[in-house]
């Protein structure tokens, strides 16, 4: 089955479109993907996972053109970042 698996760093960009296994979970699906090779510092015990944008956990299965997304962990409290004027 087709799916694919996006990740962005604060540099790049990647949305890999890969086929996988029938009955295959979102873990199974990102090592395959190859990503973890590319982006050594994702920690998926610590990192968020989701699929088309809502968190799901790493052993939910995929189903055919799923978009898989690792999401960074956030870096800046937005209770204590100045708000940005939109001016």
């Amino acid at each position: 089955m087709n799916v694919g698996v996006a990740y962005a760093d604060k540099f790049k960009q990647v949305w890999l479109k890969l086929e996988v296994p029938d009955g295959c979970n979102v873990r199974e699906a990102i090592e395959h993907s190859g990503i973890l090779k590319q982006f050594p510092d994702i920690d998926l015990s610590q990192q968020k996972v989701g699929i088309f944008g809502k968190i799901t956990k790493l052993d939910a299965p995929v189903e055919e053109g799923a978009r898989i997304e690792i999401y960074r962990p956030i870096t800046a409290d937005p209770e204590t970042v100045e708000r940005r004027d939109m001016e």
